[in-house]
């Protein structure tokens, strides 16, 4: 066995092509960017869920002096801001394991009739 260095492209490059492209699989819209889009999906859940709570916090602050009641509204604010929050984040939950499922029965039938 040889202590021959690894080219700087990968072992598979030969001399007489060109380099592999190390962004080919973000182009493709391989496994790399679907991760990353789902990513990008989920990102903007925790900040929405952390809004509605404060937005239901601040409402029930604003009531309760209004009213000139002992907190109620604010508790009561923060349950149903945290309450709309997971109902919000269980619906695009769910609508995106759909269609995950929606893809994924399309590919199966589309390799079905590839072999066929």
């Amino acid at each position: 066995m040889t202590d021959r260095p690894t080219p700087p492209n990968g072992p598979e490059h030969r001399s007489g092509e060109p380099p592999p492209d190390p962004l080919a699989k973000l182009r493709k819209g391989g496994p790399v960017s679907t991760s990353v889009g789902s990513a990008g999906r989920y990102a903007g859940l925790g900040l929405q869920f952390a809004i509605s709570i404060l937005v239901f916090l601040y409402a029930g602050q604003w009531l309760d002096r209004r009213l000139d009641t002992n907190g109620i509204f604010v508790i009561v604010g923060v349950f149903v801001g945290a309450g709309a929050a997971f109902y919000s984040m269980y619906r695009k939950l769910m609508a995106d394991q759909r269609a995950d499922e929606a893809r994924e029965a399309e590919a199966r039938r589309q390799k079905e009739q590839d072999r066929q």
